[in-house]
C-alpha cells in the first residue's frame, strides 16, 4: 500500500507540474504561427495577439473560439485533401492553449518567449512590375452587403505573363473579399452601385480573403507557371464590403509581378468554373441537395487550386473527379462558412487523367435550424447573385499535365522563391535565428514542437539522457519558415519508451537548440 501511495503522489506531482509549467513562453509560438497573420495591428482580425498583454486580455474569446472550433478558420476537410497554407491547429497545440487559459494565463518570464513576427503592408519581396489601386472609396454598405467593381487599366503595350500578385486591402476591417477578372478587350467601366454581383471580364486571376496568402506560381522547372495578360487589358476588382461598413473608407491595392519579356518554358494557367448550377430551387423548411457535373476532359490536366462557392444556406460541399472505376478527391467542406472562403492551393498538383469527369454536391439547409439562414421564417430561395440568393459555383486553376506533375512538391519549390525568401510565413520578416518550443511539457503522450527557421535544412531528434537516439519525428512545413512536428512519446518507431526525462535537439548548419521534455505516466 505504501508503494502504491508513493506512486500516486508522484503521479499527482507530475500532473501539478504539467499545469504549472504552461506559461506564455510555451504558447506564444502557437499564437504567432496560427493566429497573428490576421490578429496583428492593421490585420483583418478584430484584435491583435502579438504580446502577452494582447493575448491575456482576449483569453475568454480565445477559449470560446478554440472550444467551438471557429478558430483558426479553415474549412476544407484535411482527411479528404491537403492544401498549402492550411490554417489548422493540432490537438496538442489546442490543449496547451486551453490549459494555459484554465490555469489563469500565467505570464512567467515573457522574455523567454519566441520573438514575435514583424508584419509589413506587403507579403511579397521585390519591386512589383505594376501596382494598380482603386480610387479612394467610401463604403455604401448600409443594411445590405455591397459589391462594387472597379475597372483598372493596365496600359500594357505588349502581352505579359503574370507570375505572382497580392492584394493589399486599404482597410482590412471592411474588405470581406476581393475577386479579380481580366478584361482582355478593355471596355469595362466602374460599377459603384453596390449591386455589381456579376464580375465582368473574360477570365479570372484569383482573389483575396482575410488571412489568405498571395498568389505565387512556381517560377522554375519542373513547374514553371503563369497567366497571360494581353496588351490593353483592364483588371477588374470586385470588392465585397459587409453590411454596416457604410461611411468607412478603403483604397485597396493590387501588386503584380510579371515574368521578363520573352521568358520561355512557361506553362499557361487557366482559371475556369466547370461546376455550376443555376437551377437551384430551395423551398422553406427543407434541406436540399443539388449537384453539378462537367463531362470528361479529353486530355490529362494538372489541377493547382480550387475555389468552391455558395452563399448562406449552404452547409456542406464536396467536389471529386471520377470514372467508372476510380474517384479522385478534390475538396470536401463539412461545415461551409460564407465568411471564410477563397482559393485553396494543392501542395502537389492533382493529376486528372483524360476521361475523368468532375462532380460537385452542395447541401442547402433552408430551415430555422440553420443559424446562417437570412430569413426568419424561412422563405423560398433560388439561384441568384445577391448574398441572400444561393449559388453553386466551383472554380479551379489548372494547366495541361506533364508526366510527374503529381510528384512535384509546390511548397518545396516556393520555399526558395525570391518573392518569398526571408519570410518564415506569409507577411513575416525574421532574422536567421532558430526558435523552438515544445508543448505541453511535461506530457503523458503527444508533444508538439513548433520551429521557426528560414530554411527547411534541419532535423529534430529525441535522445535519452544517456545519449541514445530515440526518434527523428517527421517535420511538416505549415508555411514558409514555420514548421511543426509531433512526437508520441508512448509509441515511437523504436518501441514504447518509459516515463522520464528526454532531450530534444534541433540542429541547423552548426546551430542547435536543445531542451528537456518530460513524459509522465498515462492516466
Amino acid at each position: 500500500m505504501k508503494k502504491i501511495f508513493s506512486l500516486s503522489l508522484v503521479f499527482v506531482f507530475f500532473f501539478s507540474f504539467t499545469e504549472a509549467q504552461i506559461e506564455y513562453k510555451d504558447v506564444a509560438g502557437i499564437f504567432f504561427s496560427r493566429c497573428t497573420s490576421c490578429h496583428h495591428d492593421g490585420g483583418a482580425g478584430p484584435f491583435p495577439l502579438m504580446t502577452y498583454t494582447d493575448t491575456e486580455q482576449e483569453s475568454g474569446d480565445i477559449f470560446d473560439a478554440l472550444t467551438d472550433g471557429t478558430m483558426p478558420p479553415w474549412s476544407p476537410d484535411t482527411t479528404y485533401t491537403r492544401f498549402l497554407h492550411e490554417r489548422i491547429i493540432t490537438l496538442a497545440e489546442k490543449t496547451a492553449i486551453l490549459n494555459w487559459i484554465n490555469n489563469g494565463t500565467p505570464a512567467g518570464d515573457t522574455t523567454l518567449a519566441p520573438a514575435p513576427p514583424v508584419y509589413t503592408n506587403y507579403q511579397l519581396y521585390g519591386t512589383p512590375s505594376m501596382e494598380l489601386q482603386i480610387p479612394t472609396f467610401t463604403s455604401n454598405a448600409t443594411t445590405q452587403d455591397s459589391y462594387v467593381c472597379f475597372s483598372l487599366p493596365t496600359n500594357l503595350t505588349q502581352d505579359r505573363v503574370l507570375r505572382a500578385f497580392e492584394i493589399v486591402p486599404g482597410n482590412a476591417s471592411i474588405v470581406h473579399h476581393v475577386l479579380i477578372n481580366v478584361d482582355t478587350v478593355g471596355n469595362t467601366v466602374n460599377d459603384l452601385s453596390g449591386t455589381c454581383y456579376t464580375l465582368p471580364g473574360n477570365y479570372g486571376l484569383g482573389g483575396f480573403a482575410p488571412g489568405a496568402p498571395p498568389t505565387v506560381f512556381p517560377g522554375q522547372a519542373p513547374l514553371k507557371l503563369g497567366i497571360n495578360i494581353k496588351a490593353g487589358s483592364k483588371i477588374v476588382l470586385q470588392m465585397h464590403y459587409p453590411a454596416g461598413s457604410a461611411g468607412l473608407i478603403d483604397s485597396t491595392k493590387l501588386r503584380l509581378y510579371f515574368y521578363p519579356i520573352n521568358e520561355t518554358g512557361i506553362r499557361p494557367v487557366s482559371v475556369v468554373t466547370p461546376l455550376q448550377n443555376w437551377s437551384l430551387y430551395l423551398p422553406p423548411n427543407i434541406v436540399s441537395t443539388f449537384n453539378a457535373s462537367f463531362p470528361a476532359f479529353p486530355y490529362p490536366i494538372s489541377i493547382l487550386a480550387t475555389f468552391p462557392h455558395s452563399h448562406l444556406l449552404c452547409t456542406s460541399i464536396v467536389n471529386y473527379a471520377y470514372t467508372g472505376i476510380d474517384t479522385v478527391p478534390l475538396i470536401r467542406i463539412n461545415d461551409w462558412d460564407f465568411e471564410w472562403q477563397g482559393y485553396y492551393n494543392y501542395r502537389y498538383p492533382v493529376k486528372l487523367p483524360a476521361g475523368y469527369a468532375m462532380q460537385a454536391e452542395h447541401v442547402y439547409d433552408n430551415t430555422i435550424a440553420n443559424p446562417n439562414n437570412p430569413n426568419n421564417p424561412p422563405q423560398l430561395v433560388i439561384a441568384g447573385l445577391s448574398t441572400t440568393d444561393e449559388m453553386l459555383f466551383d472554380s479551379y486553376q489548372l494547366t495541361y499535365y506533364l508526366p510527374g506533375d503529381e510528384l512535384i512538391d509546390i511548397a518545396a519549390l516556393l520555399s526558395t522563391d525570391s518573392l518569398l525568401s526571408g519570410l518564415p510565413s506569409p507577411e513575416i520578416e525574421s532574422s536567421n535565428s532558430l526558435s523552438v518550443t515544445a508543448f505541453p511539457n511535461p506530457s503523458s503522450g503527444n508533444i508538439a514542437f513548433h520551429i521557426f527557421n528560414n530554411t527547411n535544412d534541419f532535423k529534430l531528434q529525441i535522445y535519452s539522457l544517456y545519449g541514445n537516439l530515440i526518434s527523428e519525428p517527421e517535420i511538416t512545413e505549415t508555411s514558409p519558415g514555420s514548421f511543426v512536428s509531433e512526437w508520441n512519446g508512448t509509441d515511437t518507431e523504436k518501441n514504447k519508451v518509459a516515463a522520464g526525462v528526454y532531450l530534444y535537439s534541433v540542429s541547423f548548419k552548426g546551430k542547435s537548440k536543445s531542451g528537456k521534455i518530460i513524459l509522465i505516466p498515462e492516466n
